[in-house]
């Protein structure tokens, strides 16, 4: 799925197809994005017939798909007659009254991504001047959808990041409540505390600070940013109780403040 933020890339191909036509003069040009071994031709410049329009090179066939594969330019000066690329396009292309062709490929990261096309309604070669800017425009395409593809990288790698952010706080809330419900449900609490166990991380170490069970309680509503008073409410204990928990389980992590005190609980995988 194409990302909400970045622009059509064909946009991008027209703009360049359009440079081309006004700064080379070029009569006939036209162009598309490359999926996998297929050309979807889709701009269009100065052409007379809509045969072109939608039609699928593959690689390997015409002079497009052997500038796909080669990764180069390659142009002919008589297409009809031309023995060095298959004619399995002839119909659209003839139609056009194309006579000199030259492709260009858009390469990015050694992969064809596009195709620009340039051509003549007669025999003389594409070259020179014309040559140049459609070399150019290719090398211009190449940069913008190298910029394109690593904005949406680091977008995906934001989002996912944030996922799992989100992800992360549903579980230690659903671990503050398993621990707040062993506290009230002693029946329960031995199951609950199993269930909320298995949601903590292992720290990979033999020697985790061995906090009691209230100590644990308040130090996972504290994880979730609960003040001493909310926790008391949420444990159904007092703030004076509370605060001495959790001054005992920040003595014994060797943590200096509350926040260093959750911090020390996740690394020894007390705390999700």
């Amino acid at each position: 799925m194409r990302s909400l933020l970045r622009p059509r890339d064909t946009d991008v191909l027209r703009a360049e197809l359009r440079r081309v036509a006004v700064d080379g003069g070029v009569p006939v040009l036209f162009g598309g994005e490359v999926r996998g071994d297929a050309l979807l031709l889709s701009e269009f410049v100065g052409t007379r017939t809509g045969r072109l329009r939608g039609l699928i090179v593959r690689s390997n066939s015409g002079l497009g798909g052997a500038s796909m594969v080669e990764g180069r330019p390659l142009s002919v000066a008589d297409y009809r007659n031309a023995s060095t690329i298959t004619h399995d396009y002839d119909g659209p292309v003839l139609s056009e009254g194309i006579r000199s062709v030259l492709a260009v490929p858009v390469i990015v990261d050694g992969v064809p991504r596009a195709m620009l096309y340039g051509a003549y309604r007669s025999s003389a070669p594409v070259g020179g001047r014309a040559a140049d800017l459609m070399v150019a425009s290719s090398r211009r395409i190449s940069d913008e959808l190298r910029i394109r593809d690593e904005v949406d990288r680091r977008l995906r790698l934001h989002e996912a990041a944030a996922a799992g952010a989100v992800a992360s706080e549903r579980v230690r809330e659903v671990h503050a409540e398993l621990r707040r419900l062993a506290g009230v449900a002693p029946e329960l609490r031995g199951e609950l505390e199993r269930l909320a166990g298995r949601l903590t991380g292992d720290s990979g170490t033999t020697d985790v600070p061995h906090l009691t069970a209230r100590e644990l309680d308040v130090l996972a509503q504290v994880a979730l940013g609960c003040s001493n008073a909310e926790a008391a409410k949420r444990l159904s204990l007092r703030p004076e109780t509370v605060k001495s928990y959790l001054r005992s389980a920040t003595a014994k992590l060797g943590a200096r403040t509350r926040h260093e005190a959750v911090s020390t609980a996740r690394r020894a995988g007390l705390l999700p």
